[in-house]
């Protein structure tokens, strides 16, 4: 069944009467309703490429959050072989909502590591919401550390409202966490390449895409904050999610002109969830590109090259 979202209820409309004449028409051989059935295809067409070439911000924090969107655990099982989890921070425990491993892209030994949601109740409860606690992100240090003593390359996908601000992850060093996984990240001597590929929220998701590649699936967001939480402390009303969702400029394009990302990376009309393999496809070669730019730069100039990237990050569109 197709999860529609408020400002697709017009769009829901059309599609469920097509779909009716033909259940009707699969009942009742006699009927003849593919002209009429066709008219509404294409007038559902029209109106999907309507609503998404003019998505607000807002909008597009909604298509970015869609159930049905591919997830790191899609995106693993359809790009990378011979994946194996290695699980735990060697600490406190292992976190669910973090996905880490040794893996094979274009048959290149690489690290993989990611958010992962979940796709269903069960799942969602497990991952956490793709929340990581203190100890995903030191499992991630752990990778990142066993990438970099092996020369592998580090990708990672990122999809996360943030992490997790539970009275447990905040005893167990939450911020400090954070801060090790993105040091950790400015540190290694190998190629590291992140794709935003639905959510990145806040310093949870910057943890893992502080590399030297960025790129963002054309409907994702990245920010500080959601656009409900500065809501609620500059308006004191999270109703107010589309004003802050506007001056936040979280949107992929956004942030392609404030150089914060190097690339967007196209969606199939509808967003991801429409076409999951097309998706999942597209950002198979993006990486794939990105990956090949940094094979022949050294380790010392990999790590120079992330600093400069983020020391300047901004400038483009402030001079502008």
């Amino acid at each position: 069944m197709t999860h529609y979202l408020d400002f697709e209820k017009p769009l829901a409309e059309i599609e469920g009467k097509a779909e009716e004449l033909r259940a009707m028409a699969r009942q009742n051989e006699d009927m003849d309703i593919e002209d009429e059935a066709a008219a509404l295809d294409r007038k559902a067409d029209q109106l999907l490429k309507d609503l998404y070439t003019k998505l607000t911000p807002w909008r597009k924090c909604q298509v970015a959050r869609h159930p049905d969107r591919p997830h790191c655990r899609d995106y693993i099982e359809a790009l990378f072989t011979e994946f194996t989890p290695l699980a735990g921070d060697r600490n406190f425990a292992d976190d669910h909502a973090v996905m880490g491993g040794l893996a094979r892209f274009n048959d290149r030994p690489v690290v993989v590591i990611g958010h992962e949601k979940g796709n269903d109740t069960q799942s969602r409860i497990e991952r956490n919401f793709g929340m990581a606690r203190p100890e995903g992100y030191r499992k991630a240090v752990r990778l990142m550390e066993m990438a970099d003593r092996f020369g592998l390359p580090v990708l990672t996908l990122v999809d996360t409202p943030g992490a997790y601000p539970g009275k447990g992850a905040e005893e167990r060093g939450q911020s400090e966490a954070i801060a090790r996984s993105t040091e950790k990240c400015l540190q290694i001597g190998v190629p590291v390449v992140s794709v935003v590929i639905g959510e990145g929220g806040s310093g949870g998701a910057v943890a893992f895409a502080t590399a030297n590649r960025v790129a963002m699936l054309e409907h994702s967001v990245y920010s500080v904050i959601s656009p409900e939480g500065c809501a609620s402390i500059l308006w004191k009303d999270s109703e107010k999610m589309r004003e802050a969702a506007e001056a936040l400029r979280l949107t992929a394009q956004d942030l392609r002109q404030l150089g914060v990302v190097d690339r967007v990376i196209p969606e199939p009309m509808g967003g991801a969830h429409r076409d999951r393999a097309a998706t999942i496809n597209a950002v198979g070669a993006a990486m794939s590109a990105m990956l090949k730019e940094l094979t022949e730069i050294k380790p010392k100039e990999l790590v120079k090259n992330r600093r400069a990237k983020f020391l300047t990050m901004g400038s483009q569109g402030l001079a502008a």
